[in-house]
C-alpha cells in the first residue's frame, strides 16, 4: 500500500499529533557492535598461517561456516576451540560474536570478558561486552566496559556511541549529547549518533536542532525508516503538512508495516482535506496496531475514521 491514490470530500476537524510526539517518538537503542570476526592470527594482521593448532583449525572452521551463515555450526567450532586451547583469545571474543549473533546475551557477554582478561588491551572486546551488557539493560557494566574501549581507543566512534545510548537508557541526556557528538566527530558516516541527537533534541522540543541532526542520518542512510519518520512529526508540528505526508511517505517505503507513519500520515491528509486516502492510511495503521497488539492505538485510529465518517460535507 501507499498513500498517494484517491481525493476529496468531507470536512473535519483532526487530532493534532503535538500531544502525541513524546508518546510517538520512535527511539530504538539497538548498539552497535564489531561485526568482524577475528581469525586465528591472534589479533595480528596479514595470511592466516598454514601450521595451525588444533584450536586454531577450529577457529578458522568456525570463521569459514560464518561465512556461509552457519551460525549454530560456527558457534560448535568456537566452542571446540575454546575447549582446546583455553587462553586463545579470538576463539572467545569469535565465540561471543555468534553468541551475539543468535541473541544470547549472557553468553556474548561471558565470552567477551573472558577475551579481556587474557588481552587487556582488546579494545573490540570491550565495546563488544558494552553492548551486549546494554542489551540485557546492565548499563552501569555497560558505561564500565565502554569507558575502558575509550580509555584505549579515544577516537573510536562506536564506543562513543554505545555509551551514549547507555546514557540515554540511565537518563543522562546531556552526557549522552557529549558522547554522540563525539561518535559523530569520529565517525562521521554512522547515521544512528545523528539519530539519536534527534531523537533527544525532539523530546527537548528543540526543534531546529532535532531537524538537522535527522536530515544529518538521513544523509547518511536515506532508508533510515525512523529518521524520516520523526523528520514528518517535526514538519507535521510546523503545519508544513505536504513536506510531512512526504516524510511519512519516505518512511513506509523503507518500512511498509511501520504502523505509526500511516497514523500519521492519516491526520496529515486531513489537514490537507484529502479525505479519502485518511481513511485509507488510518484503516491500514489499525490494522498493524491491532496485529502487533497496540490496541490503544488502534481504539486511536478508530476515533479517527469515526471523526471523518460522522462529518461528511
Amino acid at each position: 500500500m501507499t498513500l498517494k491514490n484517491r481525493q476529496n470530500c468531507l470536512s473535519v476537524v483532526a487530532l493534532t499529533l503535538t500531544s502525541a510526539i513524546a508518546g510517538m517518538v520512535v527511539n530504538a537503542t539497538a548498539a552497535i557492535a564489531d561485526s568482524q570476526f577475528t581469525p586465528p592470527t591472534q589479533l595480528a594482521q596479514g595470511s592466516v598461517p598454514e601450521d595451525l593448532t588444533p584450536a586454531e583449525t577450529e577457529l578458522q572452521q568456525g570463521i569459514d561456516l560464518i561465512q556461509q551463515n552457519d551460525a549454530e555450526g560456527a558457534l560448535a567450532a568456537f566452542q571446540r576451540a575454546v575447549e582446546l586451547d583455553p587462553a586463545l583469545a579470538p576463539a572467545h571474543y569469535n565465540l561471543g560474536l555468534t553468541h551475539r549473533r543468535l541473541g544470547q546475551m549472557q553468553e556474548a557477554a561471558s565470552a567477551f570478558w573472558q577475551a579481556t582478561q587474557l588481552v587487556p588491551d582488546f579494545t573490540m572486546a570491550y565495546v563488544n561486552l558494552g553492548a551486549a551488557l546494554l542489551e540485557g539493560n546492565n548499563l552501569e557494566q555497560a558505561a564500565d566496559y565502554l569507558n575502558q574501549a575509550i580509555a584505549l581507543e579515544p577516537e573510536l566512534g562506536i564506543a562513543h556511541y554505545n555509551l551514549g545510548l547507555v546514557q540515554k537508557r540511565q537518563g543522562q541526556m546531556e552526557a549522552a549529547i557529549t558522547s554522540f557528538d563525539l561518535a559523530r566527530t569520529h565517525s562521521p558516516d554512522l547515521p544512528e549518533p545523528y539519530y539519536h541527537l534527534g531523537t533527544i533534541y525532539l523530546v527537548q522540543e528543540k526543534f531546529t536542532e532535532a531537524e538537522q541532526a535527522f536530515r544529518g542520518a538521513i544523509a547518511r542512510d536515506e532508508t533510515y525508516a525512523e529518521a524520516h519518520y520523526n523528520l514528518g512529526l517535526i514538519l507535521y508540528k510546523r503545519n508544513d503538512f505536504t513536506a510531512a505526508l512526504d516524510a511519512f511517505q519516505q518512511t513506509v517505503n523503507n518500512s511498509p508495516n511501520y504502523a505509526d507513519a500511516y497514523y500519521s500520515a492519516g491526520l496529515t491528509l486531513i489537514h490537507l482535506s484529502e479525505y479519502p486516502r485518511a481513511m485509507e492510511a488510518l484503516e491500514y495503521a489499525r490494522s498493524l496496531y491491532i496485529a502487533n497488539g497496540r490496541h490503544d492505538w488502534a481504539a486511536n485510529a478508530q476515533a479517527q475514521l469515526d471523526r471523518i465518517q460522522d462529518n461528511p460535507s
